[in-house]
Parts: structure tokens; sequence; C-alpha cells
């Protein structure tokens, strides 16, 4: 999460959509930047908007400007995917190596999910369980317009540089699997689907 004071502008960091990226290029010139441990860098929409934006707000007397990104649901978990099958992944609960993408989508359908898939949802992460949600959300797959975006707010050239990136693996779904992911991912993929056709109901 960075916070940027003069702006009034935060960054919520949806995991596995360039948050690191992102916070390496803008740290030095945020006024709080929260990088660890996850559970706060990673802070929800749900949890910032009951206790970090309410002092925000209090303590500048001004709105401010909450964005996050999204991205595709299954891109999204094929990410999560690569991510885990590191070497240096040290929680064999949660590794994927050994694993095929379609077992590990499977397994994120479950209920309950194995360590290994459970990874939540970005629907969950950016869902306001009362009252307002994000001010604006970006598509991950389109980060040039978040850029140009924080360019305009923050007044300064940006360039993201190439962090955290998994490494390569496989992402063929069967048929079935991929119907299955559709019916349990609904909300994110309606969400991510809004943002590109954004009147639809």
């Amino acid at each position: 999460m960075l916070v940027f004071w003069e702006q009034k502008l935060v960054f919520l960091a949806t995991p596995k959509t360039g948050s690191t990226a992102i916070a390496t290029a803008l740290e030095s010139q945020a006024s709080v930047s929260i990088q660890r441990p996850p559970v706060l860098k990673h802070t929800t929409v749900h949890r910032f908007r009951r206790y970090f934006g309410p002092y925000l707000e209090a303590a500048a007397k001004a709105d401010w400007t909450v964005v996050a990104l999204i991205r595709e649901p299954c891109d999204w978990l094929g990410s999560w995917y690569r991510f885990r099958s590191r070497e240096d992944q040290t929680d064999a609960a949660k590794s994927t190596r050994g694993l095929s993408f379609d077992t590990f989508v499977q397994a994120w359908c479950g209920d309950p999910r194995p360590a290994f898939a459970d990874v939540g949802s970005q629907e969950r992460f950016l869902r306001p369980r009362q009252g307002q949600g994000v001010t604006r959300l970006f598509r991950y797959e389109e980060m040039d317009l978040f850029t140009r975006f924080l360019q305009d707010r923050l007044g300064q050239s940006i360039t993201l540089p190439r962090v955290n990136v998994s490494p390569p693996g496989a992402l063929q779904l069967a048929p079935a699997t991929e119907a299955r992911l559709r019916e349990v991912a609904a909300a994110d993929f309606q969400l991510y689907h809004r943002l590109i056709h954004p009147d639809c109901s």
C-alpha cells in the first residue's frame, strides 16, 4: 500500500498485479509505504475503508482517491501457480512444483482449498462489505493506462521495473476445469468484464 499525502491518493496492492514493481518505482515518492508483512502490504478495500481511510480523511480533512488493479482471473491464478512453483518456495505445503495448472485450478475451486491453492480472490480483495469501494479500478493488462494516470496525478515520469516476476510454466486447462473456474469465480470474471464493457449490468 502506498499513500501520497499531497495528491490525496492511495494505491491498494491487489496481490499478483504488479504491486511490487509499482512500489519499487514509487516508494521514495510516497508519504507512507507499507511493504511488509504481506497482510499489511496487501490491505483489502474493506480493511482500508474501515481502519486506514477514516484516519487519513480526518487527518487531511479531505477525500482521497483510492486506486487498485485487477487481472484477468485465469491469468491471475496462473501467476500464483507459477509463483508458487519457484525453487526457493520454502513451505512445501504451498508449493505447486510437480503439479499441473489444471490441478491447481481444480484445487482453488474446491472447498476447503488446500494450502497450495489458498490464494483468495481478487473480487473478495476489492469488495467493500459496506459503503464505498475503490475510487478507480484499472486492468493489469492495461498497465500503460494506469501508469499514465499516476504520471498525471504525481507529476512525474514513471518507468516500472521488472521485479518479482513468476517463472514460466504451462497454463493449459481442460474444458471442464475452465467451466468450473468460471462458475466458482463468477464474481471475479464479472468485475473484470465490467471494466472492458462498463455499461453491462
